[in-house]
């Protein structure tokens, strides 16, 4: 068995060195003979107590190590953040998420890189963590596969012929009823939000086992996944199986091919620039809109119709969209399995034409994410266009702004705003936030309150949930001097989503001039991590990394 990485630890010239090295993994409780022998694998895991979509991770993580040890080689588990957007929605710790993504990144190559894996396992669930694992293992070039933790059931549903069990009907108390449709289970949030997309991504990438991206985070078939996991990685390292095999243009590509087909969330616009830039390439924008051209958004999954993940999973999964649009990939990407993307597309099924429906046949025409691009976003901005209703793919609207969430969100509780109103957010974007949050609170009012002809334009981010006409991501972001600082409360805002357009009302000259005009508002940032974040980070049109 090989141990391209750790076996320098035991190396017979280092006396005594090697011996004091030995003592210490001896210590953990395995044999000498053992730790010399067999490869190491570290076992990477968002596991926390705070998060229902990460709570079962430990229980996924035993089998993963049971599989390990089935496979040959011995499992060393370590851990790192998990946040949870949905919990930071509307206070301050919204802004510390997205920049969790590089650190965790950072978290995962640093110990790797001092304790000297052979491998890696990554387990996670959820919007950041996922991304900024896949990062980590692109900067290793290590062997590395993923198990995500799947979706929750969002219902308690327990019914049959022959009894009756808790069910939101049983409830009158409208608290209960609400209890019995939130997260009803662990796993993540059951909708094509930015969780269940990475989940689908990681496995598009090449990355995880076919069809164990989308398994119930409650079901025995994720366990059974978990396993094989954990047999494949030690295969993986004895056959020099690395991420950089992997993770190529050609996966990214196909993972974004994916993504728009599933119409996933518009966070995939941060993160797969991310993924390509830690490979040392580019992904421009503009690929969004290429691909949405010959890409239809095939699927029509919470928020964008009215179908659940687990029903995705059932109906095929993953593989099942990779054999839609098998005539598009690069069929020659290389998958953890060792077979290609094209294999494992060539090999798929369609359980169920309504939810995986031939892309003769598709939900919309177009991918899902698109990005507009015009004087009010000369770097780009992105919307879900699967998740606009077709008589607001065009909309002229009079400018409100806000110069932050909290102002808007103040006049939409006065009832303030207005039909036929542009509502612009603005100090929100990477270094304005700073981090980035997202705006999901916003979003669910406007819901609320009815107001189907107003749009959202901000540079910040939707949540996966978000549907409408939002508008994120608007690069350059003001605190830059992007010009979205130029905007005042009456100028007129063109939004056209066929022509990927959006468009202020006013020439060059007069937006110079406001910009130069304009200041940004105070944000207090607490020393530390935040501080120097907003100082290192990059435009989201470049994915928001670190430079």
């Amino acid at each position: 068995m090989k141990k391209p990485k750790s076996a320098p630890i035991f190396n017979e010239k280092d006396f005594p060195l090697n011996l004091i090295r030995g003592n210490f993994f001896h210590g953990t409780g395995y044999e000498i003979n053992e730790l010399k022998e067999k490869p190491f694998i570290g076992i990477v895991n968002s596991r926390t107590d705070i998060n229902p979509g990460h709570a079962h991770l430990d229980t996924i993580a035993g089998r993963v190590k049971e599989g390990v040890h089935a496979g040959g080689g011995i499992p060393f588990e370590f851990n790192v953040p998990a946040p949870c957007d949905g919990m930071t929605e509307g206070h301050e710790g919204m802004r510390f998420v997205l920049a969790q993504r590089d650190l965790i990144a950072d978290i995962v190559e640093t110990h790797t890189r001092s304790m000297l894996y052979d491998g890696l396992v990554f387990i996670a669930s959820c919007d950041k963590i996922i991304p900024g694992m896949i990062m980590a293992a692109a900067r290793l070039k290590l062997p590395s596969i993923f198990i995500t933790g799947g979706p929750n059931s969002m219902q308690v549903r327990y019914r049959n012929r022959n009894n009756r069990s808790v069910d939101q009907e049983s409830y009158t108390d409208l608290m209960d009823k609400m209890a019995t449709n939130t997260c009803a289970t662990c796993g993540a949030c059951e909708f094509m939000g930015t969780a269940n997309t990475m989940q689908c991504l990681t496995e598009a990438l090449g990355l995880s086992i076919p069809r164990s991206a989308n398994s119930p985070g409650y079901g025995t078939e994720k366990l059974m996944f978990a396993r094989q996991a954990g047999k494949r990685i030690v295969a993986m390292v004895d056959e020099g199986l690395t991420s950089d095999r992997i993770l190529t243009m050609k996966a990214i590509e196909n993972a974004l091919m994916v993504d728009l087909a599933i119409g996933g969330s518009t966070n995939s616009a941060l993160h797969l620039p991310a993924i390509a830039r830690t490979i040392g390439m580019e992904l421009p924008l503009k690929a969004f809109n290429d691909f949405a051209k010959k890409i239809p958004t095939l699927c029509a999954i919470t928020p964008n119709g009215p179908h659940g993940i687990t029903e995705f999973y059932i109906a095929g999964g993953v593989p099942a969209v990779l054999n839609r649009i098998k005539d598009d990939l690069h069929g020659d990407a290389l998958t953890v399995t060792g077979a290609t993307i094209g294999e494992i597309a060539a090999a798929a099924k369609v359980v169920d034409e309504e939810i995986i429906p031939d892309r003769s046949k598709p939900h919309s025409p177009e991918g899902g994410t698109v990005i507009l691009y015009g004087n009010l976003a000369p770097d780009g901005a992105v919307v879900k266009q699967s998740a606009v209703a077709p008589d607001m793919h065009v909309f002229t609207g009079t400018a409100r702004v806000f110069e932050s969430e909290a102002e808007c969100l103040k006049a939409i509780h006065e009832r303030t705003l207005k039909e036929d109103e542009a509502v612009v957010i603005r100090n929100e974007g990477p270094r304005g936030g700073p981090g980035m949050p997202e705006t999901l609170m916003v979003t669910i009012m406007l819901k609320l309150l009815k107001l189907r002809r107003v749009a959202l334009i901000t540079d910040g981010r939707f949540s996966g949930y978000s549907s409408g006409p939002c508008i994120g991501h608007v690069s350059p972001e003001a605190v830059v001097g992007g010009p979205i600082a130029a905007v005042r409360d009456g100028d007129r805002i063109t939004i056209d989503i066929p022509a990927r357009r959006i468009e202020v009302d006013l020439t060059d000259e007069e937006i110079q001039k406001r910009v130069k005009e304009w200041k940004p508002v105070p944000r207090e940032i607490p020393a530390g991590y935040m501080r120097r974040y907003a100082r290192l980070v990059s435009s989201a049109a470049r994915g928001a990394v670190l430079e």
